[in-house]
This record gives C-alpha cells, sequence and structure tokens, in this order.
C-alpha cells in the first residue's frame, strides 16, 4: 500500500501527464444581467426603429398627392386652356374669400409657394364645408382646371 505523500512509481515504458492531479481552473461561462439588460436594449432600439419607419412609409404611400405634379402657375397664367382637364397638387396660400353660394360652393383668392400672384379656385360646397378658411393660412389641395380655365379644388387639407 503507498501512503498519501508517496507517489505512486510509474511502470517502465508508461508516460505519467504533468497535469495528471491539477484540477481545472476555467469557470463555466456565466449570462449576467447585464449582457441581458443590454441585449433587451437593443432589441427595443430595433423594434422603435421599425415602427417609426413603418410609420413614415405608411403615411407616404398612402397621400393620394403624392403622385400629382406641382400646379405650373406661370403655364396657367400664360394659357389657362392648355392645362384644361388636368390634375395638380398645389401648396395654397388664402389670400381672399370672395363669394359664397350654397350650390357652387366657395370662391377664394390663393397665391402657391412658389408664385405670389393670385389664382382664383372655387372650392365646391361638399369640401368648403368641411374647412374653416383664414387669410394667411397655407392648405395642400389636389386641383382641376376645368372648361374655361377655372380651378377647382377638388379637395384640400390644412398643411
Amino acid at each position: 500500500m503507498v501512503s498519501k505523500n508517496q507517489q505512486e512509481i510509474p511502470m517502465k515504458g508508461s508516460i505519467v501527464s504533468p497535469f495528471e492531479h491539477a484540477e481545472a481552473a476555467v469557470e463555466p461561462k456565466r449570462t449576467t444581467t447585464r449582457k441581458i439588460v443590454l441585449w433587451c436594449g437593443l432589441g427595443l432600439l430595433l423594434l422603435a426603429v421599425g415602427v417609426i419607419g413603418g410609420v413614415v412609409v405608411s403615411q407616404t404611400l398612402n397621400d393620394p398627392y403624392r403622385t400629382l405634379q406641382v400646379f405650373p402657375v406661370t403655364k396657367y397664367l400664360d394659357s389657362p386652356r392648355a392645362l384644361a382637364g388636368s390634375k395638380f397638387k398645389a401648396e395654397l396660400r388664402v389670400e381672399a374669400d370672395l363669394a359664397w353660394k350654397e350650390e357652387a360652393g366657395r370662391l377664394m383668392l390663393f397665391s402657391t409657394a412658389d408664385d405670389s400672384r393670385r389664382l382664383a379656385v372655387l372650392i365646391p360646397a361638399a369640401v368648403a364645408r368641411e374647412i374653416y378658411f383664414t387669410k394667411g393660412q397655407s392648405y395642400l389641395a389636389e386641383i382641376e382646371v376645368k372648361e374655361g380655365g377655372l380651378i377647382y379644388a377638388n379637395s384640400i387639407r390644412k398643411n
């Protein structure tokens, strides 16, 4: 029998590892609370970016004015009949309220963001009832040049 203090003598021809009696010094990897918090924060940040991006894309695609060309004021003033039947978008600023007729709607003077010259625009009664117009306010409108060169606002919203 061999005592604890004595080492066994290896047999002739056998190889003994110097690490035979050593214990592993590497601890198993632990998930820390700090890493979990960082991953959760990153996940929330990505979720917020995704939601904001989705809202922006949705609003852009649902904009009824996005496919319309900007109203060419100079071309209209040179030859209004050349634009008859065409639809445009225009950023209009209220200059004056000229008249109101229940069946026809409201006739108003507007200027555009690009040109200070005044344009007469007829806003149909159904559209005009939904909006209260004040001088100096800006609106985004879908306008159409109809027969005789009169401009009609098919839809309008406050800018």
